[in-house]
């Protein structure tokens, strides 16, 4: 038997889409039949630009983008299902070493881009009993030494996850989160202190997974795919941990 994702008709917004795992979602949406709008503060976003996808070029804190983003759902494409919260950054430094501005700049990229997003997005999602999917983490999950900024953003994603579920789930909308581990995109590579392009990853790494590798984009984007499909109908408050068993230790 084979079961396909099929999104035919539906519309997404996925922000940090120009990078790793955005770009792969971007296409696995597209793939299972959904328009998309791809939004990345990266002018480079305006590569996906096709029929079925267009680029919204903006930082993902603010709150016209957001609300520009859903605009366009609705202009380019007639309304919004899906909202895909992804787009973040990271910063591998203890309490001690972080700076206000390090902290402020992690919470507006990786909460308020999520909290604001939301917000745009759900009278549509409401209209349409869509579905909204968060990029959390291990770190959200765990305590990870370094990450002490990063470490509360996840975690806040995780928990902002679990309260829409149940404020929403009984109008409809299902709201639901994957919790990637490493995976092999520049962004990790960056946040290991990787050169662009440079391998293998740190043995100490692939170490903390027991599958003993890391992840490929496309395995989290067919993750963040199925949450936003039909074949999770009855899942939300989850967190879906696409981590290679780092949590099941």
């Amino acid at each position: 038997m084979s079961i396909e994702i099929d999104l035919q008709g539906r519309t997404a917004i996925v922000t940090g889409a120009a990078g790793g795992v955005g770009r792969a979602t971007v296409a696995a949406l597209r793939e299972a039949g959904a328009s998309v709008v791809a939004e990345d503060i990266d002018p480079a976003v305006r590569e996906l630009e096709e029929d079925g996808v267009v680029a919204v070029v903006g930082d993902v804190g603010a709150t016209d983008v957001a609300e520009g983003a859903v605009t366009t759902a609705h202009e380019r494409f007639g309304g919004l299902d899906v909202l895909v919260n992804n787009a973040a950054n990271f910063l591998l430094k203890g309490i001690l070493d972080t700076t206000d501005e390090e902290w402020d700049r992690l919470m507006r990229s990786n909460v308020r881009g999520v909290f604001v997003h939301a917000r745009a997005a759900l009278p549509s999602l409401l209209d349409s009993r869509g579905t909204m999917v968060n990029v959390a983490s291990v770190s959200g999950m765990v305590g990870t030494a370094g990450q002490a900024a990063y470490c509360t953003t996840k975690g806040a994603v995780v928990q902002l996850t679990r309260q829409l579920a149940v404020e929403f789930g009984p109008r409809g909308v299902r709201v639901n989160a994957v919790g990637p581990g490493a995976i092999d995109t520049e962004f990790v590579a960056r946040s290991l202190g990787l050169e662009p392009g440079d391998r293998p990853v740190p043995p100490a790494v692939l170490e903390s997974h027991p599958l003993g590798r890391v992840a490929t984009p496309r395995e989290i984007a067919d993750v963040i795919a199925f949450l936003a499909s039909p074949l999770s109908g009855f899942m939300t408050g989850s967190i879906v941990m696409a981590d290679g068993g780092a949590t099941a230790r």
